[in-house]
């Protein structure tokens, strides 16, 4: 754990020393400088969090030191120290970033509560700052999506990527478990060495620990060749353990054991290897009622439930099923030759309507229907498979054959410029959903890009307005 640095510039000996006192028992790194210069040096080197500042210095002007370090944009939280506090000087030092404002005399008790609040706010603007600077993420490593939900993704992905730790991924089947191991792998320092990923449920129980050790010739029925195993082709890489749930009980046991030592025997061998691999595993079950059920050994749970990563469904991440479809829908166009570039305003409503019980996986299964079936510029509801047509609503209907949305856009253009025939005093009809575009980008201008608060406003969700700007973005892209 880091230690928080605290920098004071104070020219009084007596009086920097009583400082250090007072703080003496705080758990911070306190340097003093007992000049402007000395303060500019140390916050190049020193690199503080928080400074106590003297306005009053031998060298020059405590506002100097501010001056500069807002040219120099060093983020350092400043706490002013001055005897001759006044109005303008406070506002002055406001106006440069001070976070706060301590007139000579205060007591130690003063000191150490307005310090800890610098700390914790200048804690905040990091955690803020590093959340926007990676919040408007919409793919990362495979990944499709700018949900906030994706976004805690992404930087868990990050955080668990350099170590060697386990990391045990959970989710529903077809949220992208294996997509979330590759990411880790690439993420880290074996990125260069092999992935290899086991699905544990898709090999019968009795090839699992040949799949996974390896064979000598004649192990078994059928062993006319020695074989290498997941285990010695992920060396110095990554072995990946897709729903290992599945596995049986007695190869559990053999598991524990090679992730504890590195170390293991081929099916039919007597030799030992050893190996350096990093473990991930996943399964779509609950892991801790499998140990309870009896279906998953404890100490393997406690072994590789070191570092848990959860993939929410769909469903709970609505923000991004457009731009997947959008994504899937261009790719499976261009492998079968398509002309299909964007959904139609009341398919792309279905799709995002819908609950997506079988996740990203059910969502690509989808699109491939629609692009292997069919063709077009773009997609109709007529051109939606059964699963969908069920929830079309009822009386929904839009002409076949639509031209790109361009060439609607140009053929209305002519009629834009003629007024609308008045309805009531004031208003001029036009259909509802640019009604509704209009109120809702009003609502976002108003609150200045504050979708939550625009939301407010409007009494809907946020995620209602994401969910409609993501159409219409998507229908002009």
């Amino acid at each position: 754990m880091s230690v928080n640095r605290v920098l004071l510039v104070e020219d009084s000996d007596t009086l920097a020393m009583t400082y250090q006192a007072y703080l003496s028992k705080e758990e911070i790194e306190l340097v003093r400088a007992s000049n402007g210069q000395e303060a500019k040096d140390l916050l190049a080197s020193f690199n503080p969090s928080v400074m106590l500042l003297d306005l009053k210095l031998p060298d020059m002007d405590g506002m100097q030191v501010l001056e500069w370090m807002v040219e120099q944009r060093i983020p350092t939280s400043v706490i002013i120290i001055t005897a001759y506090g006044t109005v303008d000087i406070a506002v002055d030092s406001m106006r440069l970033g001070v976070v706060d404002f301590l007139e000579k005399p205060f007591d130690a008790q003063r000191l150490r509560v307005t310090v800890a609040n610098a700390l914790r706010l200048q804690q905040l603007n990091r955690m803020v700052a590093d959340f926007q600077e990676h919040a408007d993420r919409e793919r990362f490593h495979g990944f499709i999506g700018a949900s906030l939900e994706m976004q805690s993704v992404y930087r868990m992905i990050e955080a668990v990527a350099p170590s060697r730790a386990t990391v045990f991924i959970t989710g529903e089947s077809g949220t992208g478990k294996e997509v979330c191991a590759e990411a880790i792998h690439k993420q880290g320092p074996r990125a260069g060495k092999p992935f290899v990923a086991l699905n544990c449920g898709a090999i019968p129980k009795d090839l699992m620990e040949s799949e996974i050790f390896g064979h000598e010739k004649g192990a078994f029925t059928g062993a006319s060749s020695q074989r290498q195993g997941a285990a010695s082709q992920a060396h110095g890489g990554t072995l990946f353990l897709d729903e290992i749930g599945e596995m049986d009980m007695e190869l559990q046991t053999k598991l524990l054991r090679f992730i504890q030592t590195g170390r293991f025997q081929k099916v039919g061998g007597s030799k030992e290897e050893q190996v350096d691999v990093r473990f991930l595993c996943a399964t779509n079950r609950d892991p801790w009622e499998e140990v309870q059920a009896g279906r998953f050994r404890e100490d393997l749970y406690y072994r590789l439930y070191v570092l848990p990563i959860h993939l929410p469904p769909l469903r709970e991440r609505q923000q991004d099923v457009l731009a997947i479809a959008q994504s899937l829908l261009k790719q499976f166009a261009k492998e079968e030759g398509k002309r299909f570039r964007q959904f139609s305003e009341l398919s792309a409503q279905v799709i995002l309507e819908y609950t997506w019980p079988g996740n990203v996986r059910e969502l690509q299964n989808v699109i491939r229907n629609i692009t292997v079936l069919h063709d077009g510029e773009r997609v109709m509801l007529e051109q939606l498979p059964p699963v969908l047509q069920r929830h079309i609503p009822a009386g929904a209907t839009e002409p076949t054959n639509q031209p790109p949305l361009s060439e609607l856009e140009s053929a209305a253009e002519p009629e834009a410029t003629q007024p609308a025939e008045p309805v009531a005093q004031g208003y001029c009809l036009q259909a509802l959903w640019k009604t509704e575009k209009e109120a809702i980008e009003y609502a976002i201008d108003y609150c200045q890009g504050n979708i939550p608060k625009a939301a407010d406003l409007l009494e809907v969700s946020p995620s209602t307005i994401y969910r409609k700007k993501q159409s219409w973005e998507a229908m002009e892209s």
